[in-house]
């Protein structure tokens, strides 16, 4: 008899059956996998005496939290055209956020040098996380390299439902304990995460739903432990999707923190100003990194004066069976991956005096592209227009981890700046030589390099014909960034929903958000950035469903089944900005990519409770829910 397929995450650890009894499997890192137990990773940290301080809280609450393996369904599907070079060398052009990882996984699979392999991307059409990772790319590049033969494959929106990498479904148990005056002394959290058949992303995503909720309590926190068990099971494997594991844990989190407010009799905005962690606090759950940039606390008052929290919460009857309620939530997240992520730039001076920016972080729709080039017309002191920007191709792009962990504006910004800075020292070299001057006498000024007595200037356009006819200086400058903290944005969501007991149909009607992204460098892109990512968050919390045949095959293979919300489905979404000044970020920025994503579904979750009286701790809360419980 053919042994069963280990489809309940819950019995996957030390199930006799394996999902990797291969005697080559291997963990490339210590993260406490191991494929004789069905683990994929498995780690437990902590700061303090969980237990007593637990038994001496006047109040514990203790809950359970569940969150569905949701689908990115970003609107190009993957997709991947390959061919030989004229130069005997493998061209991918794919639809993909990280370049270079797809130039190193693609050697790898085929066993051959990497100088063998040349990775482009062009316009992408989303990513939020899906194009992580080789989804299309290795099965054209077989082709290819066996053939010599131009491939390409592009996936059906069913395919990308059944073969991509979703979400983590994660069960997030929580134990929190409080005095009876509010204050939130310990955090218990263990995440129990379905990496599916295989571990892509699976010992990563899972930090993030301790590290990324617990510290938003740093104000009082006493002690917290964080533990953690990844397992393999056989169903699809699971990826990156925006937010990364915080979204999972900051609903679980932060609906326990609710539901203390609710035993309290509290008001839920109170009970956070008066836990929630401060500017210059040291975080123990968030690796000992300060908060130096933490507009938090203004993001609350902000947002409850934007809302009108006391006119809404909790609950309103308007007649007809139905009831508006509000609910509430914080979130934070990261700024790329501390001691990790690299990004990097190379600007020249071009022909009448105008640059070229090089990147190799991919623009997915989130415009990182105008970021940075905005940055660089800042730094050199022109127009927009005088900037063109040439990204994410793995020959002539510097590299740069890609477009993932919110690292874009932060590390990828900063790489530019640097390099900026580097060019405007050669600029000033050439222009000195130009001038019959020594380079301390000129300085960089608007499209041009000038002497600092005022006397005499050489323009941009002057200096990029120079540089092409006897010259030894190089008019450009490739920069490298990395960074040792991750400083986290910060994000208060605020929503009302109007439920209708008799059917229990639930819409929001308003959803208000308050961002501390350090300073925004472009407001315009990172509203966008925001309205998307509480739209995605609205999905997961009431419509976005997964459930699985006999086989362990998700039912929603299609966007008929999987419902994504559309503009008719919300109501009034409204963002604002908190700022905060990041030292060690570009002109004070931090992230917002994901953060954005993560208030939504506790926050509609408690207005729900507070409408109709009944907690759900499992995602999506569909009007049948609703309807059975108001029965």
């Amino acid at each position: 008899q053919a042994p069963q397929p280990v489809l309940d995450y819950h019995t996957a650890k030390d199930n006799m059956i394996l999902v990797h009894p291969e005697e080559d499997w291997r963990s490339l890192c210590p993260v406490g996998a191991d494929n004789r137990r069905n683990l994929c990773a498995s780690e437990t940290c902590q700061d303090g005496d969980v237990d007593r301080i637990l038994a001496g809280c006047d109040q514990v609450v203790e809950g359970v939290y569940h969150t569905k393996a949701c689908q990115q369904a970003m609107m190009e599907t993957f997709r991947t055209y390959t061919e030989i070079d004229p130069y005997g060398r493998l061209h991918v052009v794919s639809s993909t956020q990280i370049v270079f990882h797809v130039r190193r996984i693609l050697a790898n699979a085929l066993d051959i040098p990497k100088s063998k392999v040349h990775v482009e991307k062009f316009r992408i059409g989303g990513g939020f996380g899906a194009k992580q990772t080789v989804v299309a790319e290795v099965y054209p590049a077989l082709v290819t390299w066996k053939t010599g033969r131009p491939a390409k494959m592009i996936y059906t929106r069913q395919e990308c439902q059944t073969a991509g990498t979703p979400r983590h479904e994660m069960e997030v148990r929580v134990r929190l304990g409080a005095s009876n005056d509010g204050t939130i002394r310990a955090l218990d959290v263990y995440t129990l995460s379905n990496t599916g058949a295989y571990g892509e992303h699976g010992p990563t995503t899972v930090g993030l739903s301790g590290h990324k909720s617990i510290p938003l309590y740093t104000h009082s926190l006493e002690a917290f432990r964080f533990a953690y068990d990844v397992v393999y099971t056989n169903h699809q494997s699971a990826g990156a999707y925006r937010g990364y594991g915080a979204t999972q844990g900051i609903f679980a989190v932060e609906t326990a923190v609710n539901e203390l407010a609710d035993r309290l009799g509290m008001d839920p905005v109170v009970l956070r100003e008066k836990n929630m962690v401060r500017e210059g606090q040291v975080m123990p759950a968030y690796y000992n990194e300060r908060a130096d940039a933490c507009a938090l606390d203004r993001c609350m008052t902000r947002c409850k004066e934007l809302f009108h929290w006391e006119e809404k919460f909790p609950v309103r009857n308007m007649g007809n069976g139905k009831v508006r309620a509000a609910g509430v939530a914080m979130a934070m997240q990261g700024s790329g991956i501390s001691g990790v992520d690299v990004g990097s730039a190379t600007i020249k001076l071009s022909d009448e005096g105008f640059f070229n920016l090089s990147i190799g972080a991919a623009d997915m729709g989130t415009g990182c592209d105008t970021i940075l080039a905005q940055m660089a017309a800042e730094c050199m002191e022109c127009n927009l227009d005088d900037v063109a920007v040439f990204g994410a191709d793995s020959d002539a792009s510097p590299y740069d981890s890609g477009s993932y962990a919110s690292s874009t504006t932060y590390v990828t910004g900063k790489a530019v700046e640097k390099a900026c800075e580097e060019l405007k020292d050669r600029l000033c070299q050439v222009g000195a030589e130009l001038l019959n001057c020594p380079r301390e006498e000129v300085e960089y000024a608007r499209k041009a390099v000038r002497r600092l007595d005022g006397s005499a200037q050489v323009s941009l356009a002057d200096i990029a014909t120079k540089s092409m006819c006897g010259n030894g200086t190089a008019v450009q400058a490739t920069c490298s960034h990395t960074s040792p903290i991750s400083p986290p944005p910060f994000m208060v969501g605020m929503a009302e929903v109007e439920v209708d007991k008799e059917t229990g149909a639930v819409k929001v009607l308003n959803y208000t958000a308050v961002v501390d992204c350090g300073t925004p460098i472009n407001p315009n892109l990172a509203r966008v950035q925001a309205e998307g990512g509480i739209l995605q968050g609205i999905g997961m919390a009431l419509t976005e469903n997964i459930t699985y045949d006999r086989r362990g095959m998700p039912a929603e293979n299609s966007l008929m089944q999987y419902k994504i919300p559309t503009r008719q489905d919300i109501g009034r979404i409204s963002v604002e900005f908190e700022a905060s000044y990041e030292e060690t970020g570009p002109y004070g920025a931090k992230s917002i990519g994901e953060v954005v994503i993560n208030t939504p579904l506790p926050a509609i979750a408690d207005a729900v409770y507070n409408a109709t009286g009944k907690r759900f701790r499992e995602l999506p809360i569909t009007p049948e829910q609703i309807a059975m419980a108001a029965k």
